[in-house]
């Protein structure tokens, strides 16, 4: 395309008197001036190119001009200019004029020039100077640089010159972020999509130290302040940071976990109980050794302990929002409510967990082992105060997960998968629906379902009370889908692992007759049973086995145990398991699975098909003693690879014992 003639282009402005009409510089004049190498010509060059823009909406729309324009400033005279102004104690009168002007300047280009030459180098390699700007800048200038930079990094390059910049040029906008808010987005842009090409590890390395120490200061910068907008920051940051960019073992931990705490006991607004309650939950999910005890700390002679009040506050968020939260799944504020209540599921869950240890601290105490009990301090009436309002904050949240799984996929409570055949949301606008799930995504794809399963999981497998474990029985045909569904996670693009969390919870809602009759009713042992298999078939070939599959075949052994033992007499299809466990071919140990981890699966799937075996019917054995032999065979093969004393050692005795009887 051949350039635009400029020449001919002529910008009117309004006089105050006469005609009306005075004829401005034209846009040719104004080149000439930009192009002269007199730096005081090319001032006066900005100054009218600054004006002519402004008052130029026709001008500001020809793409052709604005880009020739463009072409005509010298980059080194912008640098020259912002650099002058950014000196600190300048005795130059006219310093500011020169950084306000080349801000400005900068800041209308990075908005009127189109996509393709704002990715050029001429723009972009303005950053650092803006950056280092800030400080010396006016308060009009500081937000114009502000919203510059914010332009710059939504271009990839742009994105990732910043984020390759020092610590200490990121200082300036670190310095201000308490007054300018924007300063946060600007990191967050900056460190999640300027970092996409660090392929060697060092460079990683690099950058995540120098993410580590960016977060120090942004801590240092807010000390003082409610510090609302660093937790909601830091809480973006480590959900959204690539997992090889996030610090490791920070300094920052405590001094947030600090700010979450004196966020927490002063009479917090919504913003704030959000941004704290996400910081607390990403930290516990991410930093799950060392959180804890400086998040749930209690002082040993506080009547209402921080832990309780804090988890208090969770309880009554969660008990407050559950009820009208099915008929907000389709409105704007869905996502930010969802991620409030999942980190506050995350930080019951972390919590329940600690009062577990606590209490199982208190019941076998070991003076020599660093415990829970000896920072978290709470008075037995408190604790069982804290454990009533968790059990009805629970059953709450399995009366929304009832309600939500039947309107995202039963429709009503028992309706076979063949019958769902309806799409009840279209592509013809977001109009209301039958359905009650949301437009955007399904049941299993919310991180909210998990978070919520996990905490349900963890309370009824290590609670002794039956109400919850009765009542989780009636969300079997969830957790039976979602578990099937896991399968596939990693090949979707929103994929969860629920398999875990659910094994966690069988462990407990099978102690009841309630919760076995619902896991036969839909299909729990085939679904079970198959997951288990195919790890111990994989465990026969190098490579292909991870070491969470070995975990989570050991959970589904204990768990389909439990059902073993409870039914009796096994049908004929759960002896499936003792007819692939007898043609099993015992592997060397994978180089990448923990042997120990892989013995105890093996014996544990032993033991189930002893228990399967044990309690058949005479006739039943007896169609399966070739079975049988080859069991013993392979507990006999495993038993001379593991320590003679150990407990799979034991479990492999009583396996080979039981099957000689």
């Amino acid at each position: 395309m051949d350039a635009p003639d400029v020449s001919k282009i002529q910008v009117q402005d309004s006089g105050e008197g006469g005609s009306g009409i005075t004829a401005a510089p034209s846009v040719e004049k104004i080149q000439q001036l930009l192009k002269t190498k007199d730096d005081t010509s090319r001032f006066v060059g900005l100054a009218l190119l600054k004006s002519v823009l402004d008052n130029s909406p026709e001008l500001q729309s020809d793409t052709g001009v604005i880009i020739s324009l463009w072409d005509s400033i010298s980059p080194k005279f912008l640098d020259r200019l912002l650099r002058t102004g950014s000196q600190s104690g300048s005795e130059q009168n006219h310093s500011k004029d020169m950084l306000d002007l080349a801000v400005a300047v900068i800041h209308t280009f990075a908005i009127l020039l189109p996509d393709e030459a704002r990715r050029d180098e001429k723009l972009l390699g303005r950053i650092p100077r803006l950056t280092n700007a800030v400080l010396q800048s006016s308060k009009e200038t500081t937000p114009v640089i502000i919203e510059t930079l914010l332009t710059l990094i939504t271009v990839p390059e742009g994105a990732r010159i910043f984020a390759q910049l020092e610590v200490d040029d990121w200082a300036p906008l670190i310095e201000i972020a308490p007054e300018q808010s924007h300063v946060l987005t600007i990191f967050i842009w900056a460190w999640e999509r300027g970092t996409t090409g660090l392929e060697d590890e060092q460079a990683r390395a690099a950058m995540r130290a120098k993410i580590d120490h960016g977060i120090q200061s942004f801590v240092s910068s807010f000390i003082g302040t409610d510090a609302t907008s660093l937790l909601e920051f830091i809480s973006h940051v480590l959900r959204n940071l690539d997992e090889s960019l996030i610090p490791r073992n920070p300094k920052w931990l405590g001094s947030v976990a600090r700010l979450i705490r004196n966020l927490t006991t002063s009479r917090p607004t919504a913003a704030s109980r959000s941004a704290y309650t996400n910081c607390a939950g990403a930290l516990l999910l991410i930093y799950p050794e060392s959180t804890p005890q400086l998040l749930f700390l209690d002082e040993q002679d506080s009547s209402k302990p921080f832990s309780y009040l804090f988890i208090n506050l969770i309880l009554v968020d969660l008990r407050a929002t559950l009820p009208s939260l099915l008929e907000k799944l389709n409105d704007p504020e869905y996502p930010r409510i969802s991620q409030r209540l999942t980190s506050a599921l995350d930080i019951l869950t972390a919590f329940i967990g600690q009062l577990i240890a606590w209490m199982e601290a208190l019941d076998n105490p070991n003076p020599g082992a660093t415990s829970t009990i000896t920072w978290l301090k709470m008075p037995p009436d408190l604790v069982l105060k804290l454990s009533s309002s968790i059990a009805e904050t629970l059953s709450l949240t399995m009366e929304y997960l009832r309600d939500r799984w039947d309107a995202s996929v039963a429709g009503a409570q028992g309706l076979h998968p063949e019958a769902r055949t309806a799409n009840a949301h279209t592509d013809f606008g977001s109009r209301k629906t039958l359905a009650w799930d949301t437009k955007d995504e399904s049941a299993a794809t919310d991180a909210f379902i998990l978070s919520a399963i996990r905490a349900i999981a963890l309370w009824v497998r290590d609670d002794d009370g039956d109400a919850l474990r009765k009542q989780g029985a009636g969300l079997m045909d969830m957790f039976m889908e979602l578990y099937q569904g896991s399968s596939l996670a990693p090949s979707q693009p929103n994929g969860l692992d629920y398999r875990l969390p659910i094994l966690a919870a069988l462990e407990g809602i099978l102690r009841t007759s309630k919760g076995i009759q619902a896991f036969n009713s839909h299909n729990g042992w085939n679904i079970l049973s198959a997951d288990m298999l195919r790890i111990l078939e994989e465990s026969s070939a190098p490579g292909l086995l991870q070491e969470a599959d070995v975990i989570r075949g050991t959970r589904i052994a204990l768990v389909l145990q439990i059902v073993a033992e409870s039914e009796g007499i096994p049908p004929e299809d759960w002896m499936g398991v003792v007819t692939a466990l007898a043609a099993y071919d015992v592997p060397m140990v994978d180089e990448g699975v923990n042997d120990a981890a892989l013995f105890d699966f093996q014996a544990d799937v032993l033991q189930l098909a002893k228990t399967l075996l044990t309690n058949a019917n005479p006739g039943m054995r007896k169609r399966y003693v070739h079975s049988a032999t080859a069991i013993r065979g392979i507990a006999e093969q495993l038993r001379g690879r593991v320590e003679a004393d150990s407990d799979t050692a034991r479990e492999l005795e009583d396996v080979i014992s039981a099957l000689d009887a």
